[in-house]
């Protein structure tokens, strides 16, 4: 049984230690045929970085006698390129770069990185180069020429890979640092360090030493202000040849795991209910326009993370997001502080209104960052490009691009953004851990809606909210209820022809507990349309909103959604499986909570 690369971007040790791979090594030629100057853009913890190792390791001259062993067994060891082992390959790595302190810093910070990298590189080609290269300590530009001069002199191409170009103008620009603005803004403007690099790589490329050029990166946030001295990047990142150029497919996902399934002695079902758990929690994304009729693909660190824990103790990891994606929470914590930010977050959890824009954006700048009002396409091209939304194969009746949250981890960086807006201290999610947990455990709704009208209604009331509906408080109680360590937490999963608004299914490793499964389904009464107040509602008894004709209408047409749901999720689970416990739950206003159980599957 192959051991599972997880955190390793060495693609020599990866192949040599005989770790799992996943061939990609096709896209080598078509990548060759597109251009000379590639820009490739993915989220965080993407397999980027492996892939440029990959890239190095095919190119590298000095790698020429290994080119058997590392890439015989692989697709393009069977037709490989004239181009294969004939390159000098210099790389340079952005997110080493300190974007700490101040102006002179981030300077020397580059500096130091650039010349960092050419002396490894003056290191491993020092048999091959007659030229010496002069490393300049204080000027990283000066060393490069050198080296140019360098592979010029013994007639070698270069080959310069980029890993994460945008990663320190990404922390400049999003740490919090009130200064950080203005020492990103001296990196790009004018005669900026950061801007002047690429005017040499450019330079570079239109004859003087470096023949190809690959580019990776989370976003194009500094592309605009660098275009100036760098415009001639090919962007392959929305291509749809290049969709799985990093990720997984969900059969090369299923086929390892059913590997894993006979180490660990699982039987077929034991397999499909991991599957399951995977393809929640990891798939849907897509980096194409147009959807890819394979599917969406896995992200593949978060699988890599679930493999190797898996294989090691023969159970789930405890948590399922991976820590390092954890960091992505930050993102959207961006986005939501922005002049309606806050809506834009709250309507990607609502997948009966998705995101739509006509557009992704394909740079961003400064100027463009530090304005007062950002209309949606600038705020979803951004989570696009992080990571927490994705692409869907659906457009809009007026050919708008639809977006989603791609799988259960990334809903729950969403569900926490949201729970520090309205659970702001820590005497608020002590009690509402109480509630809940009582919850779980023995299906009393009351005390739960107790707690929302008591402590939640007020929050929500005054916020400056797109709609009016069950959208709102769904999204509260999702909030509040959400636990992906024990529920497999589903908001509006198809559900034959219908939405159930949230399911709470225990997660198969955690069935041995006492934890009960939830169906719920909301509905909302608006106060003004049917001629009531805040101040009637409030003074009602229960029986009395019961009775009230709206709410009875509300309440029957989601017994009648419930009972076709219940009856889907009983018949795919098997009779006596879940302990399935089903609510209808009505919104008055934002006052009054009534609610019922839906017992009978007749």
């Amino acid at each position: 049984m192959k051991k599972f690369p997880y955190g390793d971007a060495d693609f020599y040790s990866i192949i040599t230690e005989n770790y799992f791979y996943v061939d990609r090594t096709d896209k080598i030629r078509l990548l060759e045929d597109i251009s000379k100057k590639v820009l490739f853009l993915r989220p965080r913890r993407f397999g980027k970085s492996l892939w440029l190792s990959v890239l190095e390791n095919y190119y590298d001259i000095r790698k020429a006698d290994e080119f058997e062993r590392l890439f015989g067994h692989l697709a393009i060891g069977q037709n490989p390129t004239p181009l294969h082992n004939q390159y000098l390959v210099l790389k340079w790595n952005f997110s080493g770069v300190d974007s700490s302190g101040d102006e002179r810093d981030l300077h020397r910070a580059l500096h130091n990185q650039l010349n960092g990298s050419i002396e490894i590189f003056m290191a491993r080609y020092r048999n091959i180069l007659d030229y010496e290269i002069t490393l300049d300590p204080h000027d990283a530009l000066r060393s490069l020429k050198s080296l140019l001069a360098a592979a010029q002199v013994a007639n070698k191409k270069l080959y310069l890979l980029i890993d994460e170009y945008d990663n320190f103008a990404n922390e400049v620009l999003m740490g919090g640092d009130p200064q950080g603005q203005q020492r990103y803004e001296k990196l790009v403007k004018g005669e900026g360090m950061l801007k002047t690099i690429f005017k040499a790589i450019k330079d570079g490329l239109e004859g003087q030493g470096i023949d190809r050029l690959f580019i990776t990166g989370v976003s194009p946030l500094v592309l605009s202000d660098i275009t100036s001295g760098f415009n001639i990047a090919d962007n392959i990142s929305l291509l749809p040849e290049f969709n799985d150029l990093c990720g997984f497919w969900e059969d090369e996902v299923s086929q390892v795991l059913e590997q894993v399934g006979q180490h660990c002695n699982l039987s077929a079902e034991q397999v499909m209910e991991a599957m399951h758990i995977m393809k929640t929690f990891y798939d849907g994304y897509c980096f194409r326009y147009e959807g890819d009729a394979k599917g969406d693909v896995y992200n593949p660190t978060l699988v890599l993370y679930f493999l190797k824990n898996f294989q090691r103790y023969c159970k789930y990891p405890r948590k399922l997001l991976d820590v390092n994606l954890a960091m992505d929470a930050n993102k959207i914590t961006y986005i939501a502080q922005l002049p309606q930010g806050e809506q834009i977050v709250e309507q990607a959890l609502n997948e009966a209104n998705p995101l739509t824009i006509f557009q992704l954006k394909d740079q961003f700048g400064l100027k463009e960052m530090l304005k007062q009002q950002h209309d949606q396409t600038f705020m979803v091209s951004l989570l696009y490009y992080f990571g927490v939304i994705t692409l869907t194969s659906e457009v809009t009746s007026s050919n708008k691009l639809t977006f989603r949250i791609p799988n259960l981890v990334i809903r729950k960086l969403y569900v926490e953004r949201i729970q520090e807006m309205i659970l702001p201290d820590f005497l608020s999610r002590q009690e509402a851990d109480r509630v809940i947990e009582n919850f779980y455990q023995t299906g009393e709704l009351q005390p739960l809606c107790d707690y929302v009208m008591e402590k939640q209604f007020t929050v929500f009331d005054n916020r400056d909210l797109r709609w009016t509906n069950e959208l709102t408080f769904k999204t509260l109680f999702l909030t509040l209820l959400f636990n992906d360590t024990v529920y497999i937490m589903d908001s509006e999963p198809a559900l034959q022809r219908g939405y159930g608004d949230l399911i709470m299914l225990v997660r198969p490793d955690m069935r041995q507990f006492q934890l009960l499964d939830f169906l719920i389904e909301f509905k909302y009464v608006p106060l003004g349309k049917n001629k009531l107040t805040g101040k009637k509602v409030r003074g009602m008894s229960q029986q009395e909103l019961l009775a009230l004709k709206p709410v009875k209408a509300e309440l029957a047409d989601a017994k009648k959604q419930l009972l076709s749901y219940r009856a889907t999720l009983n018949q795919v689970y098997g009779a006596g499986y879940l302990r399935l416990r089903t609510y209808a739950v009505v919104s008055v206003g934002y006052d009054r909570l009534v609610w019922q159980e839906v017992v009978s599957d007749a």
